[in-house]
């Protein structure tokens, strides 16, 4: 019996698109859920025109009550009753509360080579650093903020002149072959880290 995969996004979802689309065929798991909290998140249409079941929590009315909204999360995820959660460009900090409830069970791609750059503006501060080389992560979601155990990682050079944007032109399409790689190892029981060359 296929595994169910809820994925959760707050924007274009692009990486959703790609997690969904590699779910098919032997696959492992199935996506039954796209859940965002923006109504206006753009990944919202894709997932329906896949025929993915979708709901939002608007994170705006629970301004300074990050409990309430998590309860929300929470009801939400109970009535698709995920087996993993895929965050995919879920730009809300989760508490250790909610983590804890999934714990073992929540995965996060995060666009940076951890444990450099944890949190945002990855790809400028990678820049600034003057690295020589960019790229993405897949790692276990935990209470600590992009400090979970490492899955998988994609590396690309850092060119001469790239800003943010040419670096994360790059990045991206790394990100949509490390992650469906990723989660496809973790639901057959796999999380030993991979090398994406």
């Amino acid at each position: 019996m296929s595994q169910r995969v809820a994925i959760l996004i707050s924007g274009s979802g692009s990486n959703m698109v790609a997690l969904a689309q590699s779910m098919q065929g032997d696959h492992p798991g199935r996506p039954c859920l796209v859940l965002a909290n923006d109504p206006a998140a753009g990944g919202l249409a894709k997932a329906e025109a896949m025929g993915i079941p979708t709901a939002v929590v608007d994170h705006r009315p629970y301004r300074g009550d990050r409990a309430g909204f998590e309860a929300e999360l929470v009801r939400a995820l109970a009535a698709a009753q995920p087996d993993l959660i895929a965050l995919a460009g879920f730009m809300r900090v989760l508490t250790p509360d909610f983590v804890a409830r999934y714990e073992g069970r929540m995965l996060n791609i995060h666009p940076s080579l951890l444990p450099k750059y944890k949190g945002l503006d990855t790809h400028a501060r990678a820049i600034a650093a003057g690295d020589s080389e960019a790229g993405c992560t897949v790692h276990e979601v935990t209470a600590a903020l992009d400090d979970g155990p490492i899955l998988g990682q994609a590396r690309v050079p850092i060119l001469p002149g790239d800003t943010p944007e040419t670096l994360a032109a790059r990045v991206l399409p790394l990100e949509h072959r490390l992650y469906p790689l990723v989660l496809r190892r973790v639901l057959e029981g796999e999380r030993s880290p991979i090398a994406l060359l």
